[in-house]
C-alpha cells in the first residue's frame, strides 16, 4: 500500500469537488493505547471538526462522511448508546459554528432507527444551516447503500404501479432523483482511513467513478495533511470516465 505521508503535496490542478470519508479506525486508535472504544470515538468528533475546517480552507465544495453504519446497530446497546450522547454532543455544541462558517447540514439514512429527541436536533440542525452554501456537510447516520438502493426501486415501482411513470422513462438520473444523495454530485474522491480497503455498503451508485485512497492514519489522527496528502494523489490520477486515455 502506498504511503501518503511520503508524497509530496501536489497542489497544482484543480481540487475535487465533492470528498466522501469512511471514518474508521477509532476503536482500534483506543485499544492501541489501552482506552475504551468510547475514546476512540470522542476523539474522532475532533477529527471531524478538523476536517471540516479544512474542507472550508482547501475549498471543498461538499463533504461527505461515513458516521454510522446500518450494521453498527449491530454492536454493543453500550457502544451505540454512547455514540448516540456523542452525537447529541456534537450537535448541540457544534450546530452555532458551523452556521457561522457557512456549512450546510445534511443527514442521510434511516431516519426511523434514531432516537427520537436525535432525530428532533438532525431537523433543527438542517433547518438552521440550510442556506448556507460554503459546504454541504452530508453525514451519513443509519445508513446502507443496499437498504438506500432498494427504497428508491420500491419509490419507482410504487410510482409506476400507480401510473405516475413509465418504466421506459426510467433513466439514471430518474433513478438517482430517489437516492438519499439527491441533489449531491457524485464524489470526486473516496478517503478510507486506517488501512482497510473496501467501500463498506458505502455509496454504491454514487461511487462508479469515484477515485479512491487508502490511508493508514485511522481516523482519530487524521488531519489536514492527511487530506492535502489524499487530494494531491487524487490529482496525479487521469479520470477517463470508461474512455481510452487521450
Amino acid at each position: 500500500m502506498k504511503d501518503l505521508s511520503l508524497i509530496p503535496v501536489d497542489d497544482s490542478g484543480d481540487a475535487p469537488e465533492h470528498i466522501a470519508i469512511i471514518m474508521d479506525g477509532n476503536g482500534r486508535w483506543a485499544q492501541a493505547r489501552g482506552l475504551p472504544r468510547t475514546a476512540g470515538h470522542k476523539r474522532g468528533a475532533e477529527a471531524v471538526k478538523i476536517t471540516i475546517k479544512a474542507a472550508c480552507e482547501l475549498g471543498i465544495r461538499y463533504l461527505t462522511l461515513f458516521g454510522f453504519s446500518s450494521e453498527n446497530w449491530q454492536r454493543p446497546a453500550s457502544e451505540i448508546k454512547d455514540l448516540m450522547a456523542l452525537l447529541r454532543f456534537y450537535l448541540m455544541n457544534n450546530i452555532n459554528e458551523l452556521a457561522e462558517e457557512g456549512v450546510r447540514l445534511k443527514v442521510v439514512g434511516d431516519r426511523s432507527r434514531l432516537p427520537q429527541d436525535t432525530v428532533a436536533m438532525i431537523n433543527d440542525a438542517e433547518s438552521r444551516t440550510q442556506a448556507n452554501e460554503r459546504l454541504v456537510l452530508t453525514i451519513a447516520l443509519s445508513y446502507g447503500s443496499r437498504q438506500e438502493l432498494v427504497s428508491a426501486a420500491r419509490q419507482l415501482a410504487e410510482d409506476a404501479r400507480s401510473g405516475l411513470i413509465n418504466p421506459e422513462d426510467i433513466t439514471e438520473n430518474v433513478f438517482a432523483d430517489r437516492l438519499y444523495t439527491r441533489g449531491i454530485p457524485d464524489p470526486d474522491l473516496l478517503i478510507r482511513t486506517s488501512g482497510e480497503q473496501r467501500v463498506s455498503n458505502f455509496l454504491l451508485w454514487q461511487l462508479a467513478y469515484t477515485e479512491l485512497v487508502f490511508t493508514e492514519t485511522r481516523w482519530p489522527d487524521f488531519g489536514l495533511s492527511d487530506l492535502e496528502h489524499a487530494i494531491s494523489e487524487f490529482r496525479r490520477r487521469e479520470r477517463r470516465y470508461g474512455t481510452v486515455a487521450g
